[in-house]
């Protein structure tokens, strides 16, 4: 959730107390439904205005490019290296040379890629080397194929028309 939605999820929480301790429900309902119009709005500018979006909801912040940290970043958003890999761990990161980028996103979230050799294998990329492995077991069978044709004096016999056979001794 945004922050804005954070906010009017609070504020109706609150409002819909209201009736319950005696106070008006038709106003607790009006001034809801301004905070879920004032919402929509707010979401509107969002989509429509990039500024105001990084302005209302934030951006996301690189902390590692590279494999390397971003101290600068780490330290205007507070927050500790430990704190940092404890969430690498998480994802299954075991070091901070791994990752190719990595971003503190306006969520709270940790975004992250990779690098590319230590990226896990997707099932296209095992198929394909399946595919290279068989590719390769072929071209050798078809070797072994053609130089025991070679070698096989029953070709002859099968294949009238070879072509390996010496004109002088046919």
């Amino acid at each position: 959730m945004t922050f804005p939605q954070t906010v009017i999820m609070l504020a109706i929480g609150t409002l819909l107390i209201q009736p319950v301790t005696g106070k008006g429900l038709w106003t607790t309902f009006g001034v809801a439904l301004i905070l879920v119009l004032s919402l929509l709005l707010t979401e509107y500018i969002q989509l429509k205005f990039d500024g105001a979006e990084s302005a209302i909801s934030g951006k996301a912040i690189p902390v590692i490019e590279n494999g390397t940290l971003h101290e600068k970043n780490l330290s205007k958003l507070r927050l500790p290296v430990d704190k940092l890999e404890e969430r690498l761990r998480q994802s299954g990161i075991t070091a901070i040379s791994d990752v190719e980028f990595a971003t503190l996103e306006a969520s709270g979230q940790l975004g992250y890629t990779l690098k590319k050799e230590k990226q896990p294998a997707t099932k296209e990329d095992i198929q394909n080397l399946i595919q290279l492995i068989e590719k390769g077991q072929l071209m050798v069978q078809n070797n072994q194929t053609s130089t025991q044709d070679k070698d096989n004096i029953f070709t002859e016999t099968i294949n009238k028309n070879s072509s390996h056979t010496p004109k002088q001794l046919q």
